[in-house]
């Protein structure tokens, strides 16, 4: 099967690489006929010294490198659920991506600077109507600028019942491109 591209899917805060919806977003794209990887930020989630959601600044370097280095891979697509959909925006300002995929994605995220993203390029999100961290109203006042796709679904914060339709709607954002 040719390769149509690379995805980098990021779990969220205190989750890891091996979590159910990160798998889910894995076998989506192994499916299509794309690459992917899967870093690991548990160590950096464990360092709340730093803050109360660990280490960010390094999180985001991390992704950063791992994303420069996909260069060569075919088109880039960042994915990631909550901690790891911020950084993947904050990514694609500094790294050419082809999409973003944010599964519950928190526009605005204590004294961190708002949630960005790359202008121009598809972005497909997934929340929860009854997300207890991220009020939907933000998500949905983020995406309206940006044309995002937008998917909001009966759950909540971790979308433990809506695994499936991430899924769903990851794929749909790879056959898009």
């Amino acid at each position: 099967m040719t390769v149509r591209g690379h995805c980098i899917l990021s779990h969220g805060f205190e989750s890891g690489p091996d979590a159910t919806k990160v798998t889910a977003l894995a076998e989506a794209c192994e499916r299509l006929g794309w690459t992917h990887e899967r870093p690991d930020y548990t160590d950096l989630d464990a360092r709340q010294e730093i803050s109360e959601l660990g280490d960010v600044p390094t999180r985001v370097q991390r992704l950063l490198k791992r994303a420069r280095g996909a260069a060569g891979r075919g088109p880039l697509v960042l994915a990631g659920s909550s901690l790891g959909a911020w950084i993947s925006g904050q990514v694609s300002l500094q790294v050419p991506v082809a999409g973003l995929f944010l599964m519950a994605p928190p526009v605005r995220m204590g004294k961190a600077p708002p949630l960005e993203a790359r202008e121009g390029i598809p972005v497909s999100i997934i929340h929860g109507w009854d997300d207890e961290l991220i009020d939907a109203a933000n998500v949905i006042a983020w995406a309206r600028p940006r044309r995002a796709r937008l998917l909001l679904v009966d759950d909540t914060h971790r979308l433990e019942k809506h695994v499936e339709a991430s899924a769903d709607a990851f794929a749909a954002l790879l056959e898009s491109l």
